[in-house]
């Protein structure tokens, strides 16, 4: 009964209660405008600008106040509108003819839309005046989908509408016929697919970049495809998500399989060895026996569990539940601590501080675990710890070393939130494209790229690589 009724609390607040993941707003599609600007002020009414760089010097003349919200990038393009007096008011009452002694100049954002247009490839074509040899003509620079009419340009803003901004396909397809332009969105399917093929061996490349990591994160998350052979079409097939690389070059994988089972990781990592962070999920456990893999284990999972086991309380009452999150918080208060120190400072923090603190956990886990019932919320967590906990201590090994597997999950988020839009894959030739072009763009952007930009420079240089 008591588990029965904890799964009922559970239940109800994921249903109606507030969710720390979830933004305030999220959600709110008609009524954002009206709820967002009633709790503003006219000061806000002028967006933050770029200051102006220094003449011979890369950076901003003044600083901004502290606590002020971050200007827009400095090398915005400045196109400047000029206004001038009057020819007949530059009359100085004396009778002389005025001189110009200064201006004010005061900026205002602009925007410009997006311009559909044609390029004209023109291929000039000489030939012999005598017709005895055969004519040469210039060759076209070649293509990112040469059978196509897509350039390498318009091919960047479609995949960044869909998988960056989560627009499906057929919303673009309006915005498009909007500016006078009717590409079906079957059509945009397509080129989305070619595109795919296209970037695989970047694809390729990054896996041999993720392999060279001292440690890998791994998760997988649902997606639908609607013609997978051998599956129905409610089925669930799953993405998943690799997420490490070399020191300050992070790499972000998505792979996309039908199955969720243990011969996934195994096929996707086989040639890997270093330390492995996943959740308890037992799909892993086959790779983490591979010799050359430490497996290490997620703690922000331990705490969720906990978490839970607060919400099924009494209200106004304090008990284990409490304590465990206050004890797991204590070894992330000393990782935020030593967030910027190098590896050596954190190996050297979490030896001091972080093993007392696990020890003292230990100790309160084997104390607390007889006395409490094991199907309940807190039994669960405390059976959940107990279990994993050789894997949950290996982080205090290094000084670089994960204690959780958020950076996974947040590497998950976009993709989770564009599925939110278009549902569903129609294909599993989709569903690899579309693991393929989340995983670059996911990367660009993991290392401070702006991804249109880049992408535009790639699908334009690509086609001619060997």
């Amino acid at each position: 009964m008591q588990h029965m009724l904890e799964q009922f609390i559970l239940a109800r607040h994921r249903m109606f209660g507030a969710s720390s993941e979830q933004s305030a707003n999220q959600g709110r599609l008609f009524d954002e405008a009206e709820t967002l600007a009633a709790d503003s002020t006219e000061i806000q009414d002028v967006a933050p600008l770029p200051t102006e760089l220094e003449p011979g010097k890369g950076k901003p003349a003044s600083k901004p106040a502290r606590g002020k919200r971050a200007p827009l990038p400095s090398e915005l393009q400045r196109v400047d509108v000029v206004h001038d007096v009057p020819a007949a008011e530059r009359t100085c009452p004396c009778g002389t003819p005025m001189v110009e002694i200064g201006q004010d100049v005061s900026e205002q954002l602009d925007i410009v839309p997006m311009q559909v247009r044609v390029l004209r490839h023109i291929r000039k074509r000489y030939g012999c005046p005598g017709s005895e040899h055969a004519p040469v003509t210039a060759p076209l620079p070649p293509q990112p989908l040469p059978k196509s009419n897509a350039s390498a340009d318009f091919l960047a803003m479609l995949l960044i509408v869909k998988f960056i901004d989560g627009l499906p396909l057929y919303r673009f397809e309006y915005v498009l016929d909007r500016h006078g332009v009717t590409v079906p969105r079957q059509t945009l399917a397509r080129w989305v697919i070619g595109a795919g093929r296209l970037l695989q061996p970047l694809h390729n490349l990054m896996r041999d970049a993720l392999l060279e990591s001292p440690f890998i994160h791994v998760d997988e998350t649902v997606v639908q495809v609607l013609k997978a052979l051998g599956k129905q079409p409610t089925s669930n097939s799953y993405m998943w998500v690799q997420t490490g690389g070399p020191p300050g070059q992070p790499v972000v994988l998505f792979d996309y399989d039908p199955g969720r089972g243990a011969q996934v990781p195994m096929r996707l990592l086989h040639d890997y060895r270093g330390f492995l962070m996943t959740d308890g999920y037992d799909g892993y456990n086959q790779l983490a026996r591979t010799d050359g893999i430490e497996h290490m284990a997620c703690w922000a999972h331990v705490r969720r569990r906990f978490v839970e086991a607060v919400k099924v309380q009494p209200k106004g009452r304090r008990g284990l539940a409490d304590e465990a999150v206050a004890m797991i918080g204590k070894l992330y208060s000393i990782e935020r601590d030593c967030k910027d120190a190098s590896d050596a400072e954190r190996l050297l923090a979490r030896q001091t501080h972080s093993v007392p603190a696990l020890a003292a956990l230990k100790a309160w886990l084997d104390k607390s675990l007889p006395g409490v019932t094991p199907k309940s919320a807190l039994g669960k967590a405390l059976s959940y710890m107990r279990d994993y906990w050789s894997r949950l201590t290996r982080y205090t090994e290094r000084g670089d070393l994960p204690i959780d597997n958020n950076r996974c999950e947040n590497a998950i988020r976009p993709f989770v939130v564009g599925r939110k839009a278009w549902l569903f894959s129609d294909t599993v030739a989709g569903a690899n494209a579309s693991a393929v072009i989340y995983s670059l763009l996911e990367t660009a952007k993991a290392n401070g790229l702006e991804p249109y930009t880049w992408l535009r420079r790639v699908l334009r240089d690509l086609p001619a690589a060997k």
